[in-house]
């Protein structure tokens, strides 16, 4: 088994390589995380224009089956019942006030689960939480080298990083 920069586990690894091995984690994080808002942008898009779709299919079916509908339901009714030509023309009229009513409640749902959806905000507040982590993370404190080590420890980690 070995780390991602291939070096094998358990293994030294330099400064510079967990530095460098740090930088491709975050640098992917991110990365991943604009995907997710992007994925579910995308997702929020589509509903709403689901919803748009329901309103304007209620839109167009009140407006274009009334006159038809009215016409053939309330002769429909009238020769079925035998009633007043009028009160079975009120009656067609308010069966297409309840299909519309209808495809107005599924338009009203579909809004519903857009503005509950706080997808991007979510994946927003989560970055920035990262951001934050990473800005208040200090350095591990190292133990003072004598005044007489400090040219050969100089060396070392010189010879450690190429």
């Amino acid at each position: 088994m070995s780390a991602p920069d291939g070096s094998p586990v358990g293994a030294e690894r330099s400064i510079g390589q967990l530095v460098a091995s740090a930088t491709t984690e975050m640098s992917a994080l991110v990365h991943d995380e604009i995907a997710l808002a992007k994925a579910q942008l995308r997702q929020d898009v589509k509903r709403g224009a689901t919803s748009g779709g329901a309103f304007g299919a209620a839109g167009m079916v009140l407006l274009f089956s009334l006159p038809m509908l009215n016409f053939a339901l309330a002769y429909g009714i009238r020769t079925w019942s035998g009633w007043n030509l009028a009160v079975c023309f009120l009656l067609s009229f308010a069966a297409n006030v309840l299909v519309a009513g209808l495809l107005a409640l599924i338009g009203t749902r579909f809004a519903k689960k857009v503005k509950k959806s706080q997808g991007p905000q979510t994946v927003a507040a989560s970055m920035k939480e990262t951001a934050g982590v990473l800005q208040n993370a200090k350095p591990h404190p190292r133990p003072e080298l004598p005044h007489d080590r400090a040219p050969e420890a100089i060396e070392a980690v010189a010879r450690s990083s190429s």
